[in-house]
């Protein structure tokens, strides 16, 4: 006899369980998504069918979280697991569940005094946790700063973060405050980058009034300080800091700081500053992968009002490296919209990145040749042999990566990149260019190749 089970009880149950292990980002982004179809008991074991609302939410599950899923849901139902997934959509309605806490109703009571809080504390208010997608690239990085969230001051002190351009680094320090703030909304928290504060010290000093200056830093319970690269090579600015980190530190304040690289590549900066930055904690964010992205472009649609299909999720994300050019790239496919009451589609979202591409190469003055001698130098093949007949795989992805790239990022018609690579006919470049972009969204390996061939040019 087949044992039934309470499906939406057991994945309500399954679901708040996986809450503990994932951010609220990657929750959001993918298990809301996922919904129990069928559970079913066969010869001591479970079979249960996961029902997933499209085919990237689908993949993305089964190659990622299958680990995470069948363990929470075997200690679930104390019996070991087998899963399927499918693309299932759940007709069901489904209620959100909120568990309410004491933090949770007295933040409810107390929003506006938080607001004010975040305000004065020169927080961005989008900057939280919650919108703060979470991979293998960032995931040091975030629980480093989940750790001082919960005990600033004694977790790590200071907290160093560094990164290339809009990987997050700001984003992730800029969580810390809130969370600070929404426990106690009078606590003493201030963002600044670090040329505010070296303003703030020359006109201390020009203005003879330091010890504002001091006041307004030293009795902080949480410094933010972002770009502190900027101090480097400024004595007097140097100094003053010195004696702010210390005073923060020596009365249990928390100091977190970002920069462009970790303290010991940071020419000019004083040995004794150095010091203090490494006997705290550092970390580094690096540049996004794909999976990624695809979560920071929904969370950051989602905020603009946007729901986005996977397919135009993936196109975004296979070819925009950052999330600072995600964010870029949503406000203008908004403005878009508006100007032209255009629909959104994968076609407009591919004719905007091209557009956005081509400004950019024009910007390296690179040309059709710089692209041959680019994909011949990182394939290591010949420029004759890619530009012939030769249709091995060795020479024929390079040589479609090749036409994918001149005619995205150079914009040039389909005739003419059919001519520059071996007076091959139109209809050949859409069939190469079609490929690729979809390869892109889904093979790792061919965007790698893509983001290395750009970095040579």
């Amino acid at each position: 006899m087949e044992d039934t089970f309470e499906t939406k009880k057991i994945w309500n149950e399954v679901t708040e369980s996986i809450k503990v292990s994932v951010s609220n980002a990657i929750f959001s982004t993918w298990f809301a998504q996922t919904h129990l179809v069928a559970v079913k008991k066969t010869d001591g074991r479970i079979m249960a069918e996961i029902g997933c609302t499209s085919s990237f939410v689908k993949n993305t599950i089964e190659n990622r979280y299958f680990g995470l899923l069948q363990d929470t849901l075997s200690k679930s139902l104390n019996l070991p697991c087998d899963l399927t997934f499918s693309v299932h959509q759940n007709l069901e309605p489904q209620s959100k569940i909120v568990s309410p806490t004491p933090l949770f109703e007295e933040g409810a009571l107390n929003q506006d005094e938080i607001n004010i809080a975040i305000s004065q504390a020169r927080l961005r208010f989008s900057f939280t946790f919650t919108n703060f997608a979470v991979s293998s690239s960032n995931q040091m990085a975030f629980a480093a700063a989940d750790a001082v969230s919960k005990s600033p001051g004694s977790a790590y002190n200071p907290l160093f973060v560094w990164g290339g351009v809009g990987v997050g680094k700001t984003h992730l320090m800029t969580a810390v405050g809130h969370e600070l703030l929404k426990k106690n909304p009078s606590s003493k928290v201030y963002f600044c980058t670090g040329e505010e504060f070296t303003n703030d010290i020359v006109e201390g000093i020009r203005n003879k009034t330091t010890q504002n200056f001091r006041d307004k830093y030293r009795r902080l319970h949480l410094l933010l300080i972002d770009d502190i690269q900027f101090i480097a090579g400024k004595e007097a600015v140097q100094e003053e800091f010195f004696h702010t980190f210390n005073a923060l530190v020596g009365s249990g304040g928390q100091v977190i700081l970002t920069s462009d690289q970790p303290p010991s590549n940071i020419s000019r900066l004083e040995e004794r500053l150095r010091s203090r930055f490494e006997a705290g904690l550092i970390v580094d964010i690096s540049q996004p992968d794909f999976e990624l992205r695809c979560a920071i472009t929904q969370i950051k649609s989602r905020q603009r009002g946007l729901e986005l299909e996977p397919g135009i999720v993936h196109t975004i994300a296979g070819n925009l490296d950052t999330p600072r050019k995600i964010e870029g790239f949503i406000i203008k496919m908004l403005s878009e919209i508006n100007l032209k009451k255009a629909s959104i589609s994968v076609e407009m979202v591919e004719s905007l990145i091209g557009k956005g591409e081509g400004e950019n190469i024009k910007m390296y003055k690179a040309g059709p040749t710089d692209f041959i001698n680019a994909v011949s130098k990182y394939y290591s093949v010949g420029k004759k042999e890619l530009l012939s007949e030769t249709r091995t795989r060795k020479i024929a992805v390079p040589r479609q990566i090749l036409m994918y790239l001149m005619r995205t990022s150079l914009q040039l018609p389909l005739t003419e990149v059919g001519k520059l690579i071996g007076d091959r006919d139109h209809t050949t470049v859409m069939h190469a260019v079609d490929k690729i972009t979809t390869l892109a969204s889904t093979n790792v390996d061919i965007r790698n190749d893509i983001v290395g061939i750009k970095n040579l040019l």
